[in-house]
């Protein structure tokens, strides 16, 4: 998710009582909610699409739960520490208890994992014990409904606290209200998957194949969270029922009318680290004729005009081959 969801997240946690357990419990909180995106800084290094191989991977996983929170307690602890001995510590915060900045962090750095695993986009939670890409296929990245339910309680509970009244429960409320509806979200996109793949015909499968079945995605939409682009078919083509469209089979159309075929392993190795770190990434990827008669490998979940050159990557030395007829 966005990193306004990640921080209102940790804000309400903060509200829901948990920020009376140290002081710097807030900032612990909403660090902590954000801190795996440190990964972000591979920017800096990474050429290209090179960035969707690295990111959402170590800095998400199992250890990275565990040193993250203790790098942050540290931090803020010594923070504390050092603006004591200057003499600037506020006077009306609380005492700091290193035990608790390492469980709050420990609780909010959890938090961004669970969040970025509801989208499509993906999350390779094991890392780096296994590379495994897992999908919730929930919540589009970024959900204004869930900015406006958990800022509004988030600001409705510290107005009341600062006018004396209950805080904590508003912000209990909000949460269980969020979990809620990001429940409902998630059922809704299994029923679609299912109603859609219970509709495709059977494959005859070769006996040598390990994989043999329809991959069905449910996207969510923005602004629209009871909508979904369904995605069908495997490697090199794709196609997509559009949003509003009953999940059907009869109701899929290609998503392109540009489509190659699948280029062969050494072709794809002349893509260099681009297309190794593109094809690590990709959950729906298929090939797309370029206005020069190339290859673009683009993904089905990401084919959108606004946001090709992000999620492509061109291979100028592969001329496109034409599917092979059905």
């Amino acid at each position: 998710m966005d990193n306004l969801t990640h921080s209102l997240v940790g804000a309400l946690i903060g509200q829901a009582g948990l920020k009376r357990k140290t002081g710097l419990a807030m900032p612990a909180l909403i660090i902590g909610a954000n801190l795996p995106d440190v990964d972000a800084a591979c920017f800096f290094w990474l050429d290209g699409v090179e960035h969707l191989g690295f990111r959402r991977g170590i800095t998400h996983g199992p250890i990275a739960w565990v040193l993250l929170p203790l790098v942050l307690a540290g931090l803020l602890y010594g923070f504390d520490r050092w603006q004591a001995k200057r003499g600037t510590r506020p006077e009306g915060r609380l005492p700091v208890s290193f035990k608790w900045l390492c469980l709050l962090s420990f609780i909010a750095c959890l938090t961004h994992p669970a969040l970025d695993w509801l989208n499509v986009y993906g999350i390779r939670l094991l890392e780096p014990f296994s590379s495994r890409w897992f999908y919730g296929d929930t919540l589009f990245i970024i959900d204004i409904w869930l900015w406006a339910l958990l800022g509004f309680a988030t600001w409705f509970s510290l107005r009341r606290e600062k006018r004396g009244g209950e805080w904590q429960k508003p912000a209990r409320a909000a949460m269980a209200v969020a979990l809620a509806y990001i429940g409902v979200n998630g059922a809704w996109s299994e029923h679609q998957r299912h109603t859609l793949y219970n509709t495709m015909p059977s494959l005859e499968c070769a006996d040598d194949e390990k994989v043999c079945e329809w991959t069905v995605i449910a996207s969510p939409m923005p602004f629209v969270p009871w909508r979904r682009e369904m995605l069908a078919n495997e490697v090199p083509a794709w196609a997509v029922v559009a949003p509003g469209q009953a999940a059907h089979r009869d109701n899929l159309t290609p998503i392109s009318d540009r489509f190659c075929a699948w280029p062969s392993r050494a072709q794809l190795a002349d893509g260099g680290s681009q297309a190794e770190a593109f094809l690590f990434w990709s959950r729906a990827p298929f090939a797309e004729r370029a206005p020069d008669g190339s290859v673009i490998l683009r993904d089905a979940r990401f084919y959108d005009p606004r946001a090709r050159d992000r999620f492509s990557v061109a291979l100028p030395d592969v001329e496109c081959a034409e599917l092979p007829a059905d």
